[in-house]
């Protein structure tokens, strides 16, 4: 009697396991725990976010919204290095001045990564790939030490991310050092921008070539084009279509992952980067006192934005003097005029200042809120883009320019209040012109043309995420890659998988 064959069942592929590693600051982690949550939702991959304990919390709505253990958190204890003072961890709690000690320090985590990547190959539990901040560039040899794939994660966007980068690569200089308006071009940029001196990275104008801190920063983000396989960017192809055409030689030519907007929908976005000063719900129904559509500005210059007296003074009063409807996500050191909150409030409750964390996902997307004045942080562009709401624009630092032009030259999106930054202070009588005509209707053709440029971007936001779109297909590719990491032998170095072309 012939021998019956054994019943061979099929094997299920090893879940891929991802290591994220963010960069300590609400503008980064943000989106990047947005995108970790999106990748676990898609099934069938493992997450682990490092913290430090300052960060950990940020991390507790993700691992509450997965409590089948797809993401999981990686508390370290902050390394301590003699550029930073003692105790801080996070950009939250330090001056723009000392954001490049924290970049340095945050480094320190590579060794115990690396012990801890290494203690789980050869297990299910290996890791295939590090998904890592722009501002964690030490992750990418990392990651090529150890064999797996490479991922670099923008926080800005594509154009933003390719200027930053293409700074410290080619280390331009400006002819006179005493000329803050001297014009620095970057030739391998579609259109060939070129932007004033004291509008470029605070991080690269303070470089220093032999400084220890400054040498080491400039080398984080050369990693990012030297080692990675791929970039993954919180955009959208029609925000940025320009720079995603073809691979751009200031990401090192690298495959770009444009998979935004990110943010949840505003019910599910309640715990998202922190506790907040008021309830969604509580600041919908405020809004809900107003009738008519689009009559609400939303005031916001993002968690760590230098607004200094004179500029809240001369945005303050152009409120009072034209009355309109606002919101002021103030945060909890904006140096208001004295007796400000109190008169708005008394002024029939036109006027609303928020104090620490505010919802502003649910608060953009509420009908009343027409008009968002911002510092143009890129989850702030990418969070009124989705909202279809129309950008005033006041940008204070070098990205927050970039993103700016982008809107206002490109896409037609938004309004300018000022592009004075923080060398100079708008007249509040010019601050009320501009909010009059966008919000009282006088700015004519250009106010329409504005509004009706960001409903069209919230609606290729949405055609973007939804099932089929150019993002939900390029988050499907990344999950793929992910997955055939996941089949490779475990001693097998992966280093272009990621990296086909667009």
């Amino acid at each position: 009697m012939a021998a019956t064959a054994p019943t061979v069942r099929p094997t299920t592929p090893a879940e891929p396991h991802v290591l994220v590693v963010p960069y300590p600051a609400q503008g980064h982690m943000i989106p990047l725990l947005d995108l970790a949550g999106l990748l676990a939702s898609r099934g069938g991959i493992r997450l682990t976010v490092v913290a430090t304990p300052a960060t950990a919390p940020l991390i507790a709505p993700l691992l509450a919204a997965h409590r089948d253990g797809a993401v999981r958190a990686l508390v370290l204890p902050f390394p301590s290095h003699p550029a930073l003072p003692a105790g801080v961890e996070c950009a939250r709690d330090a001056p723009p001045t000392l954001f490049a000690a924290l970049i340095v320090a945050l480094a320190g985590l590579r060794g115990p990564l690396a012990s801890w990547i290494r203690e789980r190959s050869g297990t299910p539990d290996r890791v295939v790939a590090v998904l890592a901040d722009h501002s964690c560039g030490w992750a990418q040899p990392l990651a090529a030490e150890l064999g797996v794939a490479g991922i670099v994660f923008s926080p800005s966007g594509v154009y933003g991310s390719a200027v930053l980068h293409s700074l410290f690569h080619r280390a331009p200089r400006r002819e006179d050092e005493g000329d803050d308006e001297s014009p620095i071009g970057f030739p391998d940029l579609p259109g060939a921008p070129a932007y004033p001196w004291q509008q470029l990275s605070l991080l690269y104008r303070t470089y220093k070539q032999g400084d220890e801190v400054s040498e080491a920063v400039r080398q984080n983000f050369l990693w990012n084009l030297e080692g990675s396989s791929a970039f993954v960017s919180n955009t959208f192809r029609r925000l940025e279509e320009r720079y995603l055409r073809a691979p751009l030689p200031d990401l090192g030519l690298r495959r770009v992952h444009a998979v935004g907007p990110v943010a949840p929908e505003p019910d599910a976005a309640g715990g998202r980067g922190g506790e907040t000063a008021v309830s969604a719900a509580d600041l919908c129904a405020w809004l809900d006192m107003f009738p008519e559509d689009g009559s609400v500005v939303y005031v916001s210059f993002g968690s760590m934005a230098v607004l200094q007296p004179p500029h809240a003074a001369a945005l303050a009063d152009a409120l009072e003097r034209t009355g309109v409807a606002f919101v002021w996500a103030a945060g909890t050191t904006a140096p208001l005029p004295d007796g400000f909150e109190e008169r708005v409030a008394a002024a029939g409750g036109r006027g609303r200042v928020i104090r620490g964390w505010a919802p502003q996902v649910a608060a953009l997307r509420h009908r009343a809120v027409g008009w968002f004045v911002t510092h143009c942080g890129w989850n702030s562009v990418l969070e009124a883009a989705a909202a279809g709401v129309a950008m005033l624009t006041w940008p204070m630092t070098a990205d927050q320019f970039v993103n700016a032009r982008l809107l206002v030259d490109e896409l037609g999106a938004a309004v300018p209040v000022s592009w004075g930054g923080l060398s100079a202070v708008p007249a509040a009588d010019d601050v009320a012109q501009v909010l009059e005509a966008a919000v009282g209707g006088n700015g004519g053709r250009q106010r329409g043309d504005v509004v009706a440029r960001a409903k069209e971007l919230a609606a290729e936001a949405a055609a973007a995420v939804r099932e089929g779109g150019d993002s939900w297909r390029e988050v499907e590719e990344l999950v793929r890659k992910l997955r055939e990491l996941a089949s490779e032998p475990a001693n097998k170095r992966i280093s272009d998988s990621l990296s086909t072309s667009i």
